[in-house]
């Protein structure tokens, strides 16, 4: 555990139009209504992102001292692929809860996120890439583009077996591999600004509640190289808020099955089963 470091932590106060690149359908539709509507305050006005500085030490703190303002988010992008960069591990906001990811080709780095985690080795990590074209890369991909381009982006998660482009020190106990592209600007663009898969987990300490603030995860703070504050994650007061992605196997050509059912599990079988034509795994 690394305890004398700078941690960052950036707050992003996304602006509603950047935000909504990453949204779909009604929430769209909902948001761009929200985004033109004129302000009712001069409080309603845009923020831009605070940098906020939790001071060094062996443990967590109190909490971030404020350290003025930083720009929009683009900033905090720029931060964090540089954090990335350097093997450390990295607190972002996702579509579903808060995870924590590294380069998934240092590994040195996978090992830092076990550590923090407290996970043990034989629990795989999913990657994340940027792009429906660089799944192609890592996995070996048994269905149609275009059942991919259908759940993803989105809160699931699909498993295939991996290819030879994968970092062998990744889940080197099996030949399959979860691949994401969470629906959120800010990791879809990490992603592809770091040009190389991301290693992808959620943020707490393994076995415990999964998280939608960054206070939620205070403890994992002193191990983390940065945090990056996106705001609360969905409706807190609904349990099904904290289930994450939906985890479904895609290994065998023209079968699938659910690993985890998820957040997203109806809407994913429907797309599998109903419209694509894909039988339940028996």
């Amino acid at each position: 555990m690394v305890t004398r470091r700078r941690r960052l932590l950036l707050q992003l106060l996304m602006r509603s139009l950047e935000v909504v690149d990453g949204l779909g359908g009604e929430e769209r539709d909902w948001a761009r209504r929200k985004a033109e509507a004129p302000a009712p305050a001069p409080a309603s006005t845009p923020t831009p992102g605070r940098l906020l500085f939790v001071p060094p030490g062996p443990g967590p703190t109190a909490g971030p001292q404020p350290r003025g303002g930083v720009g929009d988010w683009k900033e905090a992008l720029t931060e964090a692929v540089k954090v990335l960069q350097c093997g450390q591990v990295v607190a972002v906001p996702t579509d579903t809860i808060y995870g924590i990811t590294c380069l998934a080709q240092n590994s040195e780095a996978i090992r830092r996120i076990y550590e923090i985690k407290g996970r043990n080795e034989d629990k795989p990590l999913a990657v994340c890439v940027g792009h429906v074209e660089d799944i192609y890369k890592y996995c070996k991909v048994t269905v149609s583009d275009q059942v991919l381009r259908d759940l993803l982006p989105g809160p699931v998660t699909l498993v295939f077996k991996r290819s030879e482009e994968l970092n062998k020190d990744l889940n080197p106990f099996t030949d399959l591999v979860g691949i994401r592209i969470p629906k959120h600007p800010f990791i879809q663009k990490l992603a592809e600004v770091c040009d190389e898969p991301l290693a992808l987990t959620s943020a707490n300490l393994s076995s415990q509640t999964s998280t939608l603030t960054t206070e939620e995860f205070q403890d994992l703070w002193p191990s983390l190289g940065l945090v990056v504050d996106g705001g609360p994650i969905g409706n807190m007061t609904k349990p099904e808020c904290r289930l994450g992605s939906t985890v479904v196997n895609l290994g065998t050509p023209g079968k699938y099955s659910i690993i985890r059912p998820g957040c997203a599990f109806d809407a994913t079988v429907e797309i599998l089963q109903n419209k694509h034509g894909l039988s339940l795994q028996s």
